[in-house]
């Protein structure tokens, strides 16, 4: 079981009051003595770190009036890079996950996730690792792994061809196997079998986790 630290400091920002109050009694569910301070959005937020109060993780919603979610992250990634944040978010495609994980989120939790299942990501969080929204603890990776070039790094270097890059690209954009297979003029059946060998190179066994390696070490695609 992860044990946490005794004391967990906690930063929920959601602009809606009822999904908020929900959320901070969730987090008393955590196991340890939590610390939780609630606010409706960017400003709020900004207001409470700027006056000091440091917080052990902030839970983001993407869908803030004024500042929304992703600009938000990228202003706490920028001037509070300790404090991991994780995004909530009701959007769960790959181009929403991609952007999100790519502007330096620590997990990402679709609103459809159960509280339990909230809970389980924020401990592993916690713990110091990224949980993407579609995995299993064992599917758990370093928050900072290493990048190959800097980060920017080409789809060969990851042992994908010409064509499993072209599938790749397609697929981060939201492209269904169809949709794919139609640009691309092959059969559906090649698509997944592109798709095999994509997973099976970037040591992953789905979209959603396909993207976070994409977004996580900046590969390159068209």
């Amino acid at each position: 079981m992860i044990r946490l630290a005794a004391m967990v400091k906690l930063l929920v920002v959601e602009d809606h009051a009822l999904v908020r109050e929900g959320l901070v009694q969730t987090l008393r569910q955590l196991d340890v003595d939590v610390d939780i301070s609630a606010v409706a959005d960017s400003d709020g937020a900004n207001a409470l770190l700027e006056q000091g109060k440091i917080f052990s993780l902030i839970l983001l919603d993407l869908g803030l009036p004024g500042v929304d979610g992703l600009s938000c992250l990228r202003t706490f990634r920028q001037r509070y890079p300790e404090v991991p944040v994780v995004i909530l978010s009701a959007y769960d495609d790959p181009h929403t996950v991609s952007k999100a994980m790519k502007s330096g989120a620590a997990s990402f939790v679709p609103k459809t996730y159960s509280s339990d299942r909230l809970l389980e990501v924020l401990r592993e969080v916690l713990s110091g690792r990224v949980f993407p929204p579609d995995s299993s603890p064992s599917a758990f990776v370093a928050i900072s792994p290493p990048l190959p070039n800097g980060g920017n790094s080409e789809p060969s270097d990851f042992g994908l061809t010409d064509r499993q890059a072209d599938v790749l690209g397609l697929m981060a954009s939201g492209k269904s196997n169809r949709d794919i297979a139609g640009i691309l003029g092959l059969s559906e059946g090649t698509v997944k079998i592109h798709l095999t060998a994509i997973f099976k190179a970037l040591g992953v066994s789905s979209r959603t986790q396909a993207m976070v390696v994409v977004a996580r070490h900046g590969i390159r695609l068209k």
